[in-house]
């Protein structure tokens, strides 16, 4: 199994290079082809009191500025693509719905992996990526790479957070091209339950041996969270204690609903993100 075509997320002229440089990266790697796609959101007509009409001038400067975001972001991945000699492709739409708008996810649906970027929270954009969209309706895993992460490094350490979840269980196996290729691989569960199948010590057992027969290095360990130490600290403190180049993990195994009034490990490892993170769902 390989990644034959990646579709690059390119939603802000701050990151598109690094989002190209990652998928170009990734697809010399595997021989695939590279989509990039960008969303030239259409603007929100400003009203004028006391009529509440639409002022012309203010709706034709917003998409004079949306359009040139969109030559520029073109601009810097068709610069990657020809110094990369891969297989590529230029995909842009105008939405007043942004990335949730049919066209981009009907392009998600056909690719094997997608890249986007975590948004820098000191440089808000109206044309940040609304990765919740593409993880409910593509069905393809995303990955996403930190925003303080500018240039790609190889993954040779990975962590695999494993919860028992089908959203784990189908980020593992979407995974598999970067866990074969690693050289280290850690199954990792944080307040694993006792069930019929396993005791809480050999948590993930049944997911490492499926990997181990891929022929993936593959070792298992666990933790526990405490009072001041929720799961996405223990899983966040794992990563930086031993250096891990890639998480793998399932997304919103509660319902967005639930995400969003309560919160959860996926929204609060998706704000403080320290490696490049494939979520699937």
């Amino acid at each position: 199994m390989s990644y034959k075509t990646i579709l690059a997320i390119l939603d802000t002229a701050d990151n598109a290079a690094a989002v190209a440089d990652f998928a170009f990266a990734l697809a010399a790697e595997h021989n695939a082809h590279v989509i990039g796609l960008h969303a030239e959101t259409v603007a929100v007509v400003p009203l004028v009191a006391p009529m509440e009409i639409p002022d012309p001038v203010a709706v034709q400067a917003l998409q004079d500025m949306a359009h040139s975001e969109t030559i520029e972001i073109e601009r810097i991945f068709r610069a990657r693509a020809q110094a990369s000699g891969i297989s590529f492709e230029w995909r842009s739409y105008a939405s007043s719905s942004g990335y949730g708008s049919a066209p981009l996810i009907e392009s998600a649906r056909s690719a094997d992996l997608l890249i986007a970027s975590q948004a820098d929270p000191e440089r808000p954009s109206d044309s940040h990526v609304d990765v919740d969209n593409f993880l409910f309706e593509s069905g393809r895993p995303v990955l996403m790479v930190p925003f303080v992460l500018k240039k790609p490094k190889p993954i040779k350490r990975v962590l695999v957070a494993w919860n028992g979840s089908k959203e784990a269980a189908r980020a593992t196996f979407d995974a598999l091209p970067f866990l074969k290729a690693a050289d280290e691989v850690e199954v990792f569960s944080v307040d694993p339950v006792e069930n019929a199948l396993q005791s809480a010590a050999t948590a993930g057992a049944e997911i490492a041996s499926m990997l181990a027969r891929h022929g993936v290095k593959v070792t298992l360990a666990t933790a526990h969270s405490a009072a001041d130490k929720n799961t996405s600290a223990v899983i966040e403190n794992r990563l930086s204690d031993s250096s891990i180049d890639l998480l793998v993990m399932g997304a919103y195994t509660h319902s967005r609903l639930w995400q969003m009034i309560f919160g959860g490990t996926t929204k609060s490892l998706l704000q403080s993100m320290t490696a490049p993170t494939l979520l699937s769902r």
